[in-house]
């Protein structure tokens, strides 16, 4: 098994280590972009430190996909307040013609392509360590971190992590995706000191992981639970109150857990490359959504004018809110999701084991030796005209049959958002497309949006099938 392992490593490196060529280009890129952004700073009249950061600066970056990363270390007497603005300034100017993208970590900063060469121009303030006044003023601190503990064999091993996580869609930290970011990759390799290891702590895993490679909780994991109640926990080595995994969401986790689990015992290079994504037909969706036996429900609204981690954010907030007003209106929700193309159109899917209700619901009232409740049930409902039958004893307790008022769960959702749904949990940019042109859906009646936009189609073609590429992979070796 190792040998055929060891195969798979060896092809997947060949593709993602950088050549001396590439290596060569990405130094002067990233050289050249120092120089621009340091011009760009004495033209404004800041006085910064340029450094280059990330996964350049660390040698960690992929064949394919490099990513530079310029940091402005600025002076601590700029306000935190006017940061942002004055470093998008700066980063506009020293990229003049580049098409340029504003993204929001903890403050703005600028995204950009030098031909097919991501660049993120960042900036940070210049503190000693441990004195943060934002979050990216660690970066610096972790990058010396890496390097000084990073030897050239333990960058093949992270290289393969990164690529192994892109393959099963956990790679990334932005809020879209809530995955793990490189430098958790980093750190994990150097706690497990390969892949093969990384992959098989994590395939081991029951309910909570935790890395400390400072040891700054030696003998105090009661402490180190308490401050980090997460089910994976990387404690900074450079800021021993931070959790660097803390971004990693849930199911991330636990789709890494069944992804290493089925790669360890089949192992296949399609786990790092993965199937592209084919979407159904409309004619073949049409006839999946009819014959399901459940109902999809799809709120689509318009643009919206937001950075994408903020609109996620607030994408993700809301979905959450619409699961819980559906359930706690005896919707079962069996799951939901939300998609965005985060320009014109957003979607939340909620999968309904029915959208429309039985007349009449059950509800349960208190047991029998609970005499002070049992009088209040009573009084409410002996003489009520929404009672359908009872009250009477059941199992020990009363119980009533009541008329349904919300039985179609697309009214119900119409009238609960009509005003924008604040009052009921939905994020406030939201809150206002809901306003604005909220469309509701139901099953087919998505087909129309389905032909228009391939991205869609695959995403919903996805949903729809539920199960992970890699479990095929898995199933097709067994």
């Amino acid at each position: 098994m190792q040998k055929k392992i060891d195969k798979v490593y060896e092809e997947i490196l060949e593709e993602i280590t950088p050549t001396q060529a590439d290596r060569a280009k990405i130094t002067a890129l990233a050289k050249e972009l120092q120089q621009k952004v340091a011009r760009a700073c004495e033209e404004h009249g800041v006085k910064a430190t340029i450094r280059v950061e990330g996964s350049v600066a660390k040698d960690t970056w992929l064949r394919k996909e490099p990513e530079i990363d310029i940091f402005m270390r600025l002076p601590t007497t700029i306000p935190r307040e006017s940061l942002g603005e004055i470093s998008l300034e700066i980063a506009r100017k020293a990229t003049e013609g580049s098409t340029q993208v504003e993204r929001f970590a903890e403050h703005p900063y600028l995204e950009t392509f030098i031909g097919d060469v991501r660049v993120n121009i960042v900036p940070c303030y210049e503190v000693k360590r441990g004195e943060w006044l934002s979050a990216t003023d660690r970066t610096p601190f972790h990058t010396d971190y890496i390097k000084k503990h990073l030897n050239k064999v333990l960058r093949k091993e992270v290289r393969l992590l990164k690529k192994f996580l892109q393959g099963t869609k956990t790679y990334g930290a932005e809020i879209k995706t809530g995955g793990f970011s490189g430098y958790l990759c980093e750190l994990l390799i150097l706690h497990h000191k390969s892949f093969t290891e990384t992959l098989r702590a994590f395939a081991r895993y029951t309910q909570r992981i935790t890395i400390d490679n400072e040891s700054y909780y030696a003998s105090r994991e009661t402490e180190l639970q308490l401050l980090f109640p997460e089910p994976l926990v990387v404690v900074d080595p450079v800021d021993k109150g931070r959790n660097v995994a803390s971004a990693v969401q849930p199911q991330k986790l636990y789709t890494l857990v069944g992804a290493a689990r089925a790669f360890l015992k089949t192992p296949n290079a399609k786990y790092f490359y993965p199937p592209k994504a084919k979407a159904l037909s409309a004619e073949a969706l049409r006839s999946k959504l009819e014959n399901r036996g459940a109902s999809l429900i799809f709120l689509t609204l318009g643009k919206i004018e937001a950075v994408p981690d903020v609109l996620w954010g607030q994408l993700y907030r809301t979905k959450r809110s619409l699961r819980k007003l559906a359930e706690l209106n005896d919707f079962k929700v069996l799951r939901d999701a939300v998609w965005s193309d985060e320009k014109t159109l957003s979607i939340f899917v909620l999968e309904l084991e029915q959208h429309v209700l039985p007349t009449v619901k059950k509800h349960l009232g208190p047991p029998l030796e609970r005499k002070k409740e049992c009088k209040k049930f009573l009084s409410k409902y002996a003489h009520n005209d929404g009672v359908v039958s009872g009250p009477y004893i059941e199992a020990g307790r009363w119980v009533v049959e009541l008329q349904r008022k919300d039985k179609d769960a697309v009214e119900f959702l119409k009238e609960k958002l009509k005003d924008g749904g604040r009052n009921v949990g939905v994020a406030e940019l939201i809150s206002q497309a809901f306003r604005e042109k909220l469309r509701i859906l139901v099953n087919s009646e998505v087909i129309k949006i389905y032909k228009s936009n391939g991205k869609f189609a695959e995403f919903l073609t996805g949903f729809l099938s539920g199960k992970p590429f890699w479990l095929e992979t898995a199933e097709a070796q067994c």
